[in-house]
């Protein structure tokens, strides 16, 4: 991947909803002007939800998540809908595709309202129906006033009105976000101690600190970068003290007692815990930890779908320090990619990887339903910088800067 290319877990995902044959995949073609969706005449032909990256003019980065329609039958249309809804979690803005008045997509519009999604509706396939203002307006009733969009993917029409009400619809604020914040400025020097460990093998830096270094670019810093077993002799090669020195959360204590007095210190984890999700929630979920029992149980979630290996930081790690403090008995409960339980009351704490592969408002729905029933929910790298008796040490950027 370029350094240039948007990764897609940065990118507002904007998923089209709507009945069996509603034309989602079609739309999806006619808003990219490429065929990059199945289309077919059979119903239920997008089965699993379709991820599209996409550079939508007006627009800028985008994924196009084509999703199984809301009307599925049967046993396998009831795993779709679900596989539906599951995409609907991530969805940034939602595209409801309609053909006439709708009724079994309004329950799904209540759930994207509970959840704070912005919605866009379309009267698709208008090149076909009669009394296209007729069926507008019941639309729009029952909607509860909802603006609807008359388009159509086979004629083009409406298209263009289309992609400015998403440009529209996206929050303000959705690309002002930044992985540093307002930790450094232009002019600063930076130091990166990077991970050197079976997940970042010989050859590869992993996304995190990838993305992390072209922000830092971005912004005019200089950044200098090495691994924690010569980070003394980075410090003493250096004419000025970094403003900023940047960690993996795994060597927190060794870079804290090297560190000049005068630099901040935060880690990967802990800004990415900002980036995506809700830095100041992972903060006091710390606090959990002093309260964990040998009788509790902790669930440990990470965004990527990998094998686990000897030197894992949620599986093996993390769990060991843990049980060094609370006790052998503390039981561990894991979770891998898109599985997350509904029911989360059995756990006394979830802990959450840096979540650089989901986007944003994955990552927030689950604090979201952490909160609601009521179950503390922490970070990989605030736990440890908590566990290496430093979290009131090291800085956290302010969010939306």
């Amino acid at each position: 991947m370029a350094l240039t290319e948007t990764p897609r877990a940065n990118r507002p995902h904007i998923a089209l909803v709507g009945r069996r044959n509603a034309g989602k995949s079609s739309l999806i073609n006619a808003l990219t002007g490429q065929e990059i969706a199945l289309v077919s005449p059979v119903a239920g032909t997008t089965a699993d939800p379709v991820y599209k990256s996409f550079e939508l003019r007006g627009v800028g980065p985008v994924v196009f998540v084509d999703t199984a329609g809301l009307d599925d039958v049967g046993p396998l249309g009831q795993l779709r809908a679900e596989k539906t809804r599951q995409a609907m979690e991530k969805a940034d803005l939602a595209l409801l595709v309609l053909t006439g008045v709708p009724e079994e997509e309004l329950p799904w519009l209540e759930e994207l309202g509970a959840r704070k999604v912005p919605v866009v509706a379309v009267l698709n396939q208008c090149d076909r129906l009669a009394d296209v203002g007729a069926l507008q307006a019941a639309a729009s009733q029952a909607l509860g006033g909802m603006a609807v969009l008359p388009v159509s993917a086979a004629t083009g029409e409406g298209i263009p009105q289309l992609r400015q009400a998403l440009a529209q619809a996206l929050p303000d604020d959705f690309w002002d976000l930044t992985i540093t914040g307002d930790l450094v400025q232009a002019g600063d020097l930076v130091l990166l101690v990077m991970p050197q460990d079976l997940q970042a093998p010989k050859g590869r830096l992993i996304l995190p600190q990838v993305q992390t270094i072209r922000e830092l670019l971005d912004k005019g810093c200089a950044v200098m970068s090495c691994t924690a077993d010569v980070l003394q002799t980075t410090l003493d090669a250096l004419a000025r003290p970094p403003k900023l020195i940047i960690t993996d959360s795994q060597v927190f204590p060794l870079v804290w007692q090297a560190k000049p007095p005068e630099s901040l210190l935060t880690s990967f984890s802990i800004l990415f815990a900002g980036y995506k999700g809700d830095i100041d929630v992972f903060w006091e979920g710390a606090k959990a930890i002093d309260q964990l029992t040998e009788d509790a149980v902790v669930l440990v979630a990470e965004a990527c779908a990998h094998a686990p290996t000897g030197e894992d930081i949620g599986r093996v790690k993390i769990p060991k320090l843990l049980r060094q403090r609370v006790g052998e008995g503390l039981s561990f409960q894991f979770v891998r990619g898109n599985d997350f339980p509904k029911d989360l009351s059995p756990y006394d704490l979830v802990i959450h990887c840096g979540g650089c592969m989901f986007n944003r408002r994955h990552v927030l729905g689950r604090i979201a339903q952490a909160q609601e029933q009521g179950v503390p929910m922490c970070n990989y790298g605030v736990v440890l910088a908590h566990l290496a008796g430093i979290l009131d040490k090291v800085c956290k950027p302010e969010r939306g800067k």
